[in-house]
């Protein structure tokens, strides 16, 4: 257990930025609070005092929620800058007069007053290009004085992962060897973040464990996120492959995580200068989204399974689609 090496350190890029043994930390400090907080034992004293920010740019019930009762069962205090009722944090370029401040002004004054900062910005709000939003967390971590958390950008949902990892440690009781499938899944709504899924598979392979990511062609993942899972997965002794069949994916898997992200052409690419290098093409992103319809999960897929395997989903969920 590493217990040293977490004051003050962001969670933006966590799957990537945290070790091995740092995950296996916090995911057992998380069960101990769990075990405590059903056993009616007062937690109040860890975080009391303290104050953390919200900003959500997107909708949110589980996040949202979950991140307003933790810190309160800890003893501190929640706050939500809802970004219609304050001034909208901008990047260089995207000022709108009297609307909008820079995101340099603003880390800095909630650093003065609050203990942490946590942020939720994708899709629309983040123009649909994608690492704009998680650039944006980073603009925020070069100028506060105080950790960022990332609650899901465009690129990464490491929360939502720690939560995943921990299930899959109470259901199992460890990770090591297990088999997790993460699979696009069919959904009417074309335009989805990649964030779970490449958190997902981050973290598995970084945990050892042996992860197999099944997709159509056109909905691949980042190049690097997959450079990473190879590597995690050499240096770890688990396993790492893609297939592009929705049935292969399920068999022989002790977790399987069926999930809709976007395609290739639902984002805009730039380069590090901001140049855009390859534009969206909603019409293609919709024929591909249309095209593997029967990618969705019915108990002839949970057949293919292991005999004690569980099915995971980060909702919301689209039922019947």
């Amino acid at each position: 257990m590493r217990t040293n090496s977490f004051l003050g350190r962001d969670w933006i890029d966590a799957e990537l930025d945290y070790t091995k043994e740092e995950w296996e930390t916090l995911i057992d400090v998380a069960l101990d609070l769990k075990r405590k907080h059903a056993m009616g034992e007062d937690q109040t004293h860890i975080l009391r005092g303290k104050t953390l920010y919200t900003m959500f740019f997107n909708q949110s019930l589980r996040t949202r929620s979950t991140f307003a009762t933790g810190i309160q069962q800890l003893g501190g205090f929640h706050v939500d800058l809802e970004p219609g009722k304050t001034y909208t944090p901008a990047r260089e370029g995207y000022d709108i007069p009297y609307k909008t401040e820079r995101i340099a002004d603003i880390a800095r004054i909630l650093s003065r007053v609050g203990d942490a900062i946590a942020i939720r910005m994708y899709g629309p709000p983040a123009y649909w290009i994608y690492g704009f939003a998680n650039a944006t967390l980073k603009e925020f971590a070069e100028h506060a004085q105080i950790p960022i958390i990332n609650m899901e950008d465009d690129k990464y949902h490491p929360t939502q992962t720690l939560a995943d990892l921990i299930t899959i440690k109470e259901k199992f009781g460890t990770l090591k060897g297990l088999k997790l499938t993460m699979s696009w899944a069919y959904s009417g709504s074309v335009e989805k973040p990649r964030a779970v899924p490449q958190s997902v598979v981050l973290a598995a392979t970084k945990m050892g464990m042996d992860v197999t990511l099944a997709h159509p062609k056109g909905f691949e993942l980042e190049p690097a996120v997959i450079d990473a899972c190879k590597e995690f997965s050499a240096d770890m002794g688990g396993s790492f492959k893609i297939v592009n069949d929705f049935e292969a994916g399920f068999k022989g898997a002790d977790v399987v995580y069926p999930k809709a992200w976007g395609s290739v052409p639902c984002f805009d690419f730039t380069d590090e200068s901001g140049k855009t290098v390859k534009q969206r093409a909603p019409e293609e992103a919709e024929r591909l989204n249309n095209a593997s319809k029967d990618w969705m999960t019915t108990t002839k897929q949970m057949k293919l399974t292991n005999k004690n395997a569980i099915y995971m989903h980060c909702l919301p969920a689209d039922r019947g689609q």
